[in-house]
């Protein structure tokens, strides 16, 4: 397949496909012209890449999980990693929600100020 049918296959725009192609994400043949040639799997290989970067991971983690995909070994300190990985958007959930919070807060303040309060007049 050329690249703008995987693109257009994938949903995803030509210039993804090189980036993924120059992170060893997705590997192409070349023509002799110097055209990308790929599998008919390139397709189902960018919904997974696009999946796992909607799951937050790097190009690095991305890089490391896919020969497990294709093999179907799970390597611990892949497996580790992954967990980790888990664990700081986790992290991230509760900061947000905690700033949520304390905006609502304020909201609340200034939706209904103390009258006694004179601060800013």
């Amino acid at each position: 397949m050329r690249i703008g049918e995987v693109a257009e296959q994938a949903g995803v725009s030509v210039r993804a496909l090189r980036y993924y192609e120059e992170q060893r994400l997705l590997p192409a043949d070349r023509s002799a012209g110097g055209q990308r040639h790929y599998p008919d799997s390139a397709v189902e290989r960018v919904r997974l890449i696009q999946q796992l970067y909607a799951a937050g991971l790097a190009s690095t983690t991305v890089r490391q999980v896919l020969p497990c995909v294709d093999s179907g070994e799970e390597p611990p300190a892949l497996l580790d990693r992954l967990v980790t990985e888990r664990a700081l958007i986790e992290q991230k959930i509760t900061d947000l929600l905690t700033a949520r919070d304390r905006l609502d807060d304020v909201i609340g303040v200034a939706r209904n100020p103390d009258p006694d309060c004179t601060h800013g007049q």
